[in-house]
């Protein structure tokens, strides 16, 4: 059974595990096999669907609204959300194409709702800082695509923890709608800002998370222990960096750790570390990316997996990957 989790203070339910459009749709899927997934996550309770002006330059945001189109879902029935900061056009990108000035903001937010043949986007996230643009024009731009109908929540993606108050400041002072949720990646490598530099943020003005790459990019899919398999996300031109990032000696070591521990615990890998992200209670969402139903279906499995995630195997899973932050004395 699916588990809906409240967007951080906001009144907003999304289900714990939702589907992400980054790298696949258009890049590794047509749109029948993107409508297959969709379909499945739908059918099992996924209610939140993850997209951004940027993902294959604009064709998966209209991937997914031809799919949507036809699916003919209730619309009450499904979030979807779009982000803007890097443009859709690539190396084409002119002035005003990027960023988050007004212009960029508004002109990205129509463009996404054409693409995805909706008539407003329940989330509509700032993809990333912008440092040449005053905090309070970006707040009010997003203030007013909310008070127009065009958004109902906005948010912030890969964020830091003061840049995000310093939106909430900016809310405050003027009485405008400030940010309700981040973006961030968060895996069993990667904890530094939901487990240390967010925790302020969570206890005071209280924050959602539709958290991405819990798999920390296939690594903890244990696809890659023994070289990379043709066809997979490391293998695609242009993701080199990630290829840098990931495959490295002793990340290679502890996945192999983990993944015994999962077979122990009689579970896959992907549903250990799945169900790991879940049972941090600051996590609203899961964002998956999958490339065949198969996949897809393994990684739902870890609703049922994170039941069975006790303390003592989070002990165990501590154990090997040694990344837990340290955390400030107060």
């Amino acid at each position: 059974m699916m588990e809906y989790r409240k967007m951080g203070k906001t009144g907003l339910q999304l289900s714990v595990l939702s589907l992400g459009s980054w790298v696949t749709f258009h890049k590794q899927l047509d749109d029948r096999k993107a409508e297959e997934l969709m379909s499945v996550a739908y059918d099992h309770g996924v209610n939140f669907f993850d997209n951004a002006e940027v993902y294959a330059l604009g064709e998966s945001e209209k991937m997914m609204g031809r799919i949507l189109k036809r699916k003919n879902w209730d619309r009450t029935s499904y979030v979807v959300s779009s982000k803007a900061y890097f443009g859709w056009r690539g190396k084409e990108n002119k002035p005003n194409q990027t960023g988050l000035s007004r212009k960029h903001l508004v002109e990205a937010c129509h463009e996404a709702l054409q693409r995805l043949q909706l008539d407003y986007l329940d989330l509509f996230f700032c993809h990333r800082p912008d440092k040449t643009t005053p905090i309070e024009e970006t707040v009010w731009t997003m203030h007013n695509l909310i008070q127009q109908g065009k958004i109902l929540y906005w948010g912030t993606s890969e964020w830091s923890g003061v840049e995000i108050m310093e939106a909430h400041r900016v809310a405050q002072q003027y009485g405008l709608i400030g940010p309700v949720v981040e973006q961030p990646q968060y895996n069993l490598f990667e904890r530094q800002k939901m487990e240390n530099e967010y925790l302020m943020i969570f206890k005071t003005v209280g924050m959602g998370t539709t958290i991405w790459s819990p798999l920390a990019s296939g690594i903890l899919s244990g696809k890659y222990n023994d070289g990379i398999p043709e066809g997979s996300r490391f293998s695609l031109s242009g993701f080199d960096w990630l290829k840098n990032r990931w495959m490295k000696e002793d990340i290679l070591n502890k996945v192999k750790q983990l993944a015994a521990l999962a077979q122990e615990a009689g579970m896959s890998l992907p549903e250990l570390s799945i169900a790991w992200c879940m049972k941090n209670p600051h996590v609203t969402t899961v964002i998956l990316g999958a490339t065949n139903v198969t996949q897809l279906q393994q990684n739902l499995n870890a609703l049922d997996a994170a039941t069975r995630l006790d303390e003592a195997l989070m002990e165990k899973i501590e154990h090997i990957v040694q990344t837990k932050p340290a955390l400030p004395e107060y």
